[in-house]
C-alpha cells in the first residue's frame, strides 16, 4: 500500500499524545518508511493480569489502530512470560505473579476485546515466553550486566518504596529488562504506553542500543480518568467504561462523567476529527454551552465505536424515557424470590436479588435516596414491600429489576 504523505502522518500521531521520545528520531523513521516504503513495527504490549479491557486501556489500542490505518505494522505483545513477574509500575507494593496458563488465558480474551479496536489485517500477536523462555541464566546475567541499580532506583516507584524502607524484590528489576528484550527480539520502531510506562518504554531504547540496535520511540498516552474525574479509571474502583459493556451501560455512564473531562474524553476515546475537536473546544469554551449536549454526543459516539448507530440511537432514546420523561426501560430483568407472609424487608429484599453487593450498601443507598419500589423512594430501611403482586425495584440511575414471588 502507498503510505499517506509526512505531514498527514504525524498529525495524525500527535494527537493525543502526551510525549514522543524523541521527536526526531520518529520524524526520521517516517521519512525512512515513506522513501523504502515499508512499514514500522509498532509494539504495544499488553498486561495479562486484566483481561477486562475499559475506554483506559483503549487509548493506546486507539492510537496503536491510527499506526495501523496509517499503513504500519501494529504488534502486540502479550507477556505471558513477564506476567509472572508482575509490572511494578504504579505499585506500592511487588504485585502477585501468575500462572503461565492463567496469563495465556487472559491474553487471548485481552485480544479477543482488542480486535474490536484493532484491524486483524496489520495485526501480529506475539507472547513474550517465546524468547524469553529460552534465555539461559547466563542470559539473564548478561541482560543484567547492562543496567544499574542506581538506573532502576530512578524510577519513581522504586525510588519511592526504597525511601519509604519497602521492600524490593530482585525479581521486579527484570521486568523492565524483559520487556526491553520484547523490543529487541522484534526489533521495534515505536513502542506505545501510558504515561506510567515511560520508563519501560525508555530502558527498551538503552538495551535495544546495547545490542546494536537503531532504539525505538517511546510514545506516551494520558492515563484517562474514570467517571469520578479524579482516579484512574480501573474496574477495581468501578469508575470505568468497559468497551463490553451495553449500549444502556456505555451512554448512562458517559453521561456521568465529570464536564471538565469532555473534551480529553473526545480527544483520547473517539474518532471525531481535529476540525471538529477545535470546534467542540470552541463550543467548551462558550459560557452560553450547555456541556451536557457535548457529553450526549459523547456518549452517542462511544456506543457507536463499539456497537453501532442504532444502537447509540437507541440508548439515547432509551435514556431520555428513564430520566427525562420518567418512563421504564423497554426490558427489566425479572427474578422470583421465595418469601414468607408475602412480604419481605427492603434491605433483605436488596440484598436477596443481588442488587446491591451487602445489607450495609442497601442501608447505604436507601439513606442516600437512591432505592425506589414502583416509583415511589423508600426512605426508611425498616420499610416492608408487599409481594401480593409483580414490584419494580430501581437502584441508583440505571439498576431495574421486576421482582415476583415463587
Amino acid at each position: 500500500m502507498s503510505f499517506p504523505p509526512f505531514n498527514e502522518q504525524m498529525d495524525v500521531i500527535r494527537r493525543g499524545v502526551a510525549e514522543i521520545v524523541p521527536e526526531d528520531a520518529l520524524v526520521q523513521k517516517i521519512e525512512k518508511s515513506l522513501k523504502t516504503q515499508k512499514p514500522l513495527k509498532v509494539k504495544l504490549g499488553c498486561d495479562p493480569s486484566r483481561p477486562d479491557l475499559h475506554l483506559g486501556h483503549s487509548v493506546v489500542l486507539r492510537k496503536l489502530r491510527q499506526f495501523q490505518d496509517l499503513g504500519h505494522q501494529a504488534i502486540l505483545i502479550v507477556g505471558d512470560f513477564t506476567g509472572i513477574i508482575g509490572d511494578p509500575s504504579g505499585k506500592s507494593k511487588t504485585r502477585p505473579p501468575l500462572t503461565l496458563e492463567e496469563t495465556r488465558r487472559n491474553g487471548q480474551s485481552y485480544l479477543e476485546q482488542a480486535t474490536k479496536i484493532l484491524s486483524t489485517k496489520k495485526l501480529q500477536m506475539m507472547y513474550n515466553s517465546e524468547w524469553l523462555g529460552k534465555m539461559s541464566f547466563a542470559d539473564v546475567i548478561g541482560l543484567a550486566s547492562k543496567y544499574t541499580v542506581a538506573r532502576m532506583l530512578e524510577r519513581d516507584e522504586f525510588e519511592k518504596r526504597h525511601k519509604a524502607g519497602e521492600p524490593i524484590s530482585v525479581h521486579e528489576f527484570l521486568y523492565p529488562l524483559a520487556q526491553a528484550m520484547d523490543s529487541v527480539a522484534i526489533e521495534a520502531d515505536v513502542e506505545l504506553g501510558g504515561t506510567d510506562q515511560k520508563f519501560n518504554l525508555l530502558v527498551g531504547r538503552d538495551i535495544q542500543r546495547e545490542y546494536g540496535m537503531e532504539p525505538q520511540v517511546a510514545i506516551t498516552l494520558p492515563i484517562l480518568p474514570g467517571t469520578d474525574g479524579v482516579e484512574k479509571m480501573s474496574k477495581s474502583l468501578d469508575n470505568y467504561i468497559g468497551i463490553n459493556e451495553s449500549p444502556r451501560e456505555i451512554f448512562g455512564k458517559t453521561l456521568s462523567i465529570p464536564d471538565k473531562l469532555i473534551y480529553d474524553y473526545f480527544v483520547l476515546a473517539t474518532n471525531v476529527s481535529l476540525i471538529d475537536l477545535k470546534l467542540i473546544k470552541q463550543t467548551l469554551d462558550d459560557p452560553n454551552t450547555n456541556p451536557r449536549d457535548l457529553k450526549r454526543r459523547l456518549a452517542r459516539e462511544l456506543v457507536a465505536l463499539y456497537h453501532n448507530e442504532e444502537a447509540a440511537q437507541a440508548a439515547q432514546d432509551e435514556f431520555d424515557r428513564i430520566f427525562v420523561k420518567k418512563d421504564l426501560p423497554d426490558e427489566i430483568p425479572e427474578l422470583a424470590i421465595s418469601v414468607s407472609n408475602d412480604s419481605i424487608g427492603i434491605v433483605e429484599l436488596l440484598s436477596e436479588t443481588k442488587l446491591v453487593a451487602s445489607k450495609s450498601e442497601a442501608r447505604r443507598m436507601i439513606n442516600q435516596g437512591g432505592v425506589s419500589v414502583d416509583g415511589n423512594k423508600i426512605d426508611d430501611d425498616k420499610a416492608v414491600i408487599e409481594l401480593h403482586r409483580d414490584v419494580i425495584i430501581k437502584v441508583g440511575k440505571r439498576k431495574f429489576l421486576k421482582v415476583s414471588k415463587v
